[in-house]
């Protein structure tokens, strides 16, 4: 009998397989209705921002948020998920920036301004973004026009002022004034949980749920994408850059405050204990069909990279 870590694993690796197959036919050289050419050297930058492997988190928890509900969502969730995955690089591609966080690594390979330009990585995280909102609307994604109005408008509001890009304006303001364990958790609720949080709402919303249902998939997102960052600051502090494929220490080095170093690496740990016991109990009304967005938390607590 396969254990539900095993099939979270085989779920996670197919999931991530047909992300990757996804984006890369969105991303192909062949023109869409309306447009007029693709730059290949910005394509080239575009691809390399986005096809280089990764987990596929975001996506997987719109696929798996979608069909905890019900079957007959798999196409749309995947386009979705794709979506998002837009949105996530673009972050990407703009955090590793020098006026932003100044990366030079990403999934173990140069960043695209380092492996292009500034200004090739500036017009690449703008592509996607637009990208994104491309993908919902179009006929190809096959939901009532209603409901891609509300994801639209959900991942607009993760993605914006309020919530990502917010977040990391925020974040850079920390370099300068470390902020307080509220203003801490604002921050990473912004930055990092608004797109955790969308990806597991927007399950909800393509299988048009009752507003109970989408409240309950929107919590279990703030779990676990709390989870997430907790992690990832523990990981910054005790991982190393191979492992992680992008550089580790930095968060300490520029004297931004987290969780992990207000609090230790002891709370934290505990704190991630009672995170995945927060997003069972949320989960519990779903029944066994919630078996793989618990591993979900379970393997976002104890990620090693």
């Amino acid at each position: 009998m396969t254990s539900h870590s095993t099939l979270f694993q085989q779920r996670m690796k197919s999931h991530a397989e047909a992300v990757e197959a996804t984006l890369a036919d969105l991303l192909s050289q062949g023109l869409r209705d309306g447009e007029t050419a693709r730059p290949e050297r910005l394509m080239a930058a575009i691809r390399h921002g986005v096809l280089n492997g990764g987990k596929r988190l975001r996506p997987f928890l719109v696929i798996e948020s979608a069909a905890l509900l019900g079957d007959g969502f798999a196409s749309a969730a995947l386009r979705v998920g794709a979506a998002l995955e837009c949105v996530h690089c673009y972050s990407l591609v703009h955090d590793d920036l020098p006026a932003m966080d100044d990366d030079n690594l990403r999934r173990g390979q140069p960043t695209v301004h380092v492996a292009f330009d500034e200004a090739s990585a500036i017009l690449a995280g703008d592509s996607l973004l637009t990208l994104a909102f491309d993908i919902l609307a179009a006929p190809e994604t096959a939901l009532a026009d209603r409901l891609k109005i509300e994801l639209v408008l959900s991942l607009a509001r993760a993605a914006g002022i309020g919530g990502m890009a917010g977040g990391q304006a925020l974040d850079l303001a920390a370099e300068k004034v470390a902020p307080d364990e509220a203003g801490i958790v604002t921050l990473q609720a912004m930055k990092t949980g608004a797109l955790i949080r969308f990806a597991c709402e927007a399950g909800a919303i393509i299988a048009d749920a009752d507003s109970a249902t989408r409240d309950l998939l929107k919590r279990y997102g703030e779990t676990v994408g709390l989870a997430f960052q907790l992690a990832d600051d523990l990981l910054d502090l005790t991982a190393d850059a191979a492992t992680m494929g992008k550089a580790t220490g930095k968060d300490a080095a520029r004297g931004k405050g987290t969780l992990v170093s207000l609090k230790g690496q002891a709370w934290a740990e505990n704190r991630l204990n009672e995170l995945v016991g927060e997003a069972e109990a949320l989960l519990a009304p779903f029944g066994e069909r919630a078996n793989i967005l618990i591993e979900a938390a379970r393997f976002i607590a104890n990620r090693r990279s």
